[in-house]
């Protein structure tokens, strides 16, 4: 039998659910309805799912407490970089839900949240945080901490397009044309230019640069393994790690120009000189780029960035084009000259990736274009 009682406004049902293992009668309260007939509806779907042996007893535990669990749990199964990923979308979320039970926090309040986020953050960064909300009310009701997952059919709003997002489109993502490409080249020297060299002629990511070892080099087929990923989270040269890339598609061989053989052949020549000065303090792991500051130890991707943007200002090119650039250059050079989207996409380490669709089409859409201005160029001239 459930009773009912009204404390200020609120209604608020109690209800027996049977007993426990130690005989102990159980029951099931629950409160803050505006009417009684909600209250009674609510009771009557426990008693329905108790006759079903459906019921779940939720728990009384905090959102902060359960994702502090979750987070330790979800920790041991994955990289490093991922788990970063998770911590600060969740540190989102803890301004919402941090002491709200579990059991407390609907469909309703959870889209709220959502509603609220999309104006302050970037699409990608809310799609994020949903994404770790999902995962852990999902394994909230895999535990028995509550029976219906808040985030189950709810989607972050869509945004409304303003005029001024559409004139100031900046879907397609920045990236170096051919001639200014060969200008920031030629203003490169010593370490500087094979880096850079490497990343615009193979398009491989940066942290899978610094990854790099001599034995993924194979200088008599021309090809470079992609079979690891730096990746530094307090960005201390000494305490690096390395991880497998992003996905089963990253991890790859790619044949490369003989421009880009002779100069990693030339590179290696360098190193091995600076190598015997410095033997005594030389960390002998093989990697093909190293810093000059603790010798041997792998390239940082921060220190990429910030050489790329000194030699940006250098030769006033745009200076917010960052290292992935290169990899969107990469995308442009191999469609302008005749490569199609699927060759790009496995040589790049991807499945399916909607930015270098979005470059792919770019180019050859300007290549379409120049070719119907060609023709009525040949037409007129009969």
């Amino acid at each position: 039998m459930a009773s009912y009682f009204k404390r200020g406004k609120k209604w608020y049902y109690s209800i027996d659910i049977g007993v426990d293992a130690d005989g102990k009668r159980l029951k099931q309260s629950r409160g803050g309805f505006l009417k009684r007939q909600d209250a009674v509806d609510a009771a009557s779907q426990v008693q329905l799912d108790v006759s079903n042996g459906t019921f779940v007893k939720e728990k009384d535990i905090t959102f902060k407490d359960f994702s502090e669990e979750w987070i330790k749990a979800y920790s041991t199964g994955v990289k490093k970089s991922t788990v970063v990923v998770r911590r600060i979308a969740l540190k989102v979320l803890l301004k919402y839900f941090n002491k709200i039970k579990m059991k407390d926090i609907t469909k309703l309040k959870y889209q709220a949240v959502l509603s609220e986020l999309n104006t302050g953050y970037a699409k990608n960064t809310v799609s994020g945080i949903h994404v770790t909300a999902k995962m852990i009310f999902k394994k909230a009701v895999e535990m028995e901490t509550i029976k219906n997952n808040p985030t189950t059919n709810v989607t972050p709003p869509k945004r409304i397009e303003t005029l001024e997002d559409v004139e100031n489109n900046t879907d397609l993502p920045r990236y170096l044309e051919k001639n200014d490409l060969i200008t920031f080249l030629e203003s490169c020297i010593g370490v500087d230019y094979t880096v850079f060299l490497v990343l615009a002629y193979t398009g491989i990511r940066v942290g899978e640069l610094c990854g790099l070892k001599w034995s993924d080099i194979d200088f008599s087929e021309n090809t470079i393994k992609i079979s690891r990923t730096y990746y530094n989270e307090h960005h201390k040269i000494k305490d690096y790690d390395l991880q497998l890339p992003k996905t089963k598609a990253s991890r790859r061989t790619i044949i490369v120009s003989k421009k880009v053989i002779a100069e990693l052949e030339k590179h290696k020549v360098r190193q091995n000189i600076v190598k015997l000065k410095k033997r005594h303090l030389w960390l002998d792991e093989n990697f093909v780029f190293t810093t000059k500051l603790y010798p041997g130890f792998p390239l940082y991707p921060v220190f990429v960035r910030f050489r790329m943007k000194k030699i940006l200002e250098r030769v006033k090119l745009n200076t917010s084009l960052s290292p992935h650039s290169l990899r969107h250059t990469h995308t442009s050079l191999l469609a302008e000259a005749g490569v199609g989207l699927e060759e790009i996409m496995e040589r790049l380490g991807h499945i399916s990736d909607k930015t270098t669709r979005e470059v792919y089409l770019h180019v050859t859409n300007k290549m379409k274009k120049e070719a119907v201005q060609k023709f009525d160029t040949l037409m007129d001239n009969l």
